[in-house]
């Protein structure tokens, strides 16, 4: 009994339905639109809003992605215009160094009184126990053996092994095996620089009763027969009462070691020495 009456409201309901939709169809509102026709309208053109919106929405987003897009060419383009510009004054300011470093070379071969010849750094080593650079400059420019180099900041090193033709290896004088003749500029106490492992320096056989004090100025005596009188060495950093008879005595050196590029090869022998390089 249920099902059957089922079917017939299911019937009913959609008879009024149709009904409705007839009627509709042919109703009139005051301004003389069918109801039915008003109703899709109105839907029809609900759905138009909502798409239009929608494209409206899509054409933003895609604009404002296509500016991004531009934007970011545009900050790339920046930033590597602005590496290109700081790699051009890096260099400017290598080259400004470099002339400042040159120009202070022919300088001090102005003032000494020795032959010498300018030299460019041309490769580097560096170890623990040897520290050594190449110059080019060789037995054609007159070096030898044994020749002094320097800076005008000071003592270099000195010209290791027979050097060729157009190239000489030099041994810094903070290498671990270099020593050379050093006063202390203030009242002349005397003693060797050596090199150690670290890359510093140390001034020996200096007596504990000798006065040394932190700061002073060391430079080189010439006593060992390969550095001219009067070259800086560099100034003293730590003073120490030995346990013997000597004191411990660090020295900074007045060269930049891992700067070099430019320097002076003493080419032979000085004439009287006097205060050629800047000292007593």
């Amino acid at each position: 009994m249920i099902e059957p009456r089922r079917r017939t409201r299911n019937w009913l309901a959609m008879a009024v339905t149709c009904h409705v939709l007839l009627i509709s169809l042919q109703v009139n509102t005051a301004s003389g639109v069918r109801v039915f026709e008003g109703v899709a309208f109105g839907l029809f053109a609900e759905v138009q809003r909502l798409v239009s919106g929608s494209v409206e929405q899509l054409s933003e987003l895609w604009a404002g992605y296509v500016g991004l897009v531009e934007v970011q060419a545009e900050n790339d383009a920046l930033r590597r215009e602005v590496s290109e510009l700081q790699l051009e004054v890096q260099q400017e300011r290598a080259l400004a160094q470099r002339a400042r470093g040159l120009e202070e070379l022919l300088d001090m071969r102005r003032e000494v009184n020795f032959s010498t010849v300018g030299a460019r750094v041309i490769a580097g080593d560096a170890t623990p126990y040897f520290r050594t650079v190449t110059i080019d400059r060789g037995i054609s420019d007159g070096v030898r053996h044994d020749s002094a180099v320097v800076s005008p900041k000071g003592a270099v090193g000195r010209v290791v092994r027979d050097p060729g033709p157009r190239a000489a290896r030099v041994q810094l004088l903070i290498d671990r095996n270099a020593a050379a003749g050093a006063l202390v500029e203030r009242n002349r106490v005397a003693g060797l620089v050596a090199g150690e492992e670290d890359g510093t320096l140390s001034m020996e056989y200096v007596s504990n009763l000798d006065d040394v004090q932190v700061g002073d100025a060391v430079i080189t005596s010439g006593i060992d027969g390969i550095y001219p009188k009067g070259f800086v060495i560099g100034t003293v950093a730590l003073v120490e009462h030995g346990s013997g008879l000597y004191k411990t005595i660090e020295v900074e050196p007045a060269v930049e070691f891992a700067d070099l590029e430019d320097v002076l090869v003493i080419v032979r022998e000085p004439t009287p020495v006097g205060a050629a390089a800047g000292g007593g």
